[in-house]
């Protein structure tokens, strides 16, 4: 793991504009660290802390743009449902986005197969009407996000040495 290096400068300019602004910071310094693309290979470059941050951007990416179908078929179910990241939520404060992950991998679990195979167009757009589960919780995620945004923010914030080392 190598220590990721942001800019106390950036930190702040991200801090002034915004809890969004402030996590990308972090997002984007990851990015860059990975060569744009999370893979198996090059994840040991970043701790824990700072992978379970990267998963909630995809989560929140992906579930906000698309929902649950969109983030399984683009390949992050495994990443987030087969890894502790709802544990971790939860020992972050969010417990009830943890309660939420847990409600949707019962979902994946029992529809994997279907939900990451491939897919034409029009039997992707299908599996919004197949997995119909899924919208009461995307309704939820939504109700919930700008507190759960909120609250990593915060807990990154009072962590900071856990995600990034800050140069002057």
């Amino acid at each position: 793991m190598s220590r990721i290096k942001i800019k106390d400068a950036l930190l702040r300019q991200g801090a002034s504009e915004g809890m969004d602004e402030f996590l990308q910071v972090f997002v984007d310094a990851y990015e860059r660290e990975l060569g744009g693309e999370l893979t198996a290979e090059n994840m040991t470059l970043l701790s824990g802390h700072q992978i379970t941050l990267l998963a909630y951007y995809y989560f929140r990416r992906e579930v906000l743009e698309g929902g649950f179908v969109q983030l399984i078929y683009n390949g992050y179910g495994g990443f987030i449902f087969e890894n502790p990241f709802a544990k971790v939520m939860r020992l972050y404060g969010a417990k009830q986005f943890s309660k939420l992950v847990y409600a949707a991998r019962k979902v994946y679990d029992a529809n994997k197969a279907d939900l990451i195979s491939e897919k034409s167009d029009e039997e992707f757009m299908a599996s919004y009407e197949k997995y119909e589960e899924f919208d009461e919780l995307e309704e939820e995620f939504m109700e919930m996000e700008e507190q759960v945004t909120s609250l990593l923010a915060a807990y990154v914030d009072e962590h900071i040495e856990d995600f990034c080392e800050i140069e002057r």
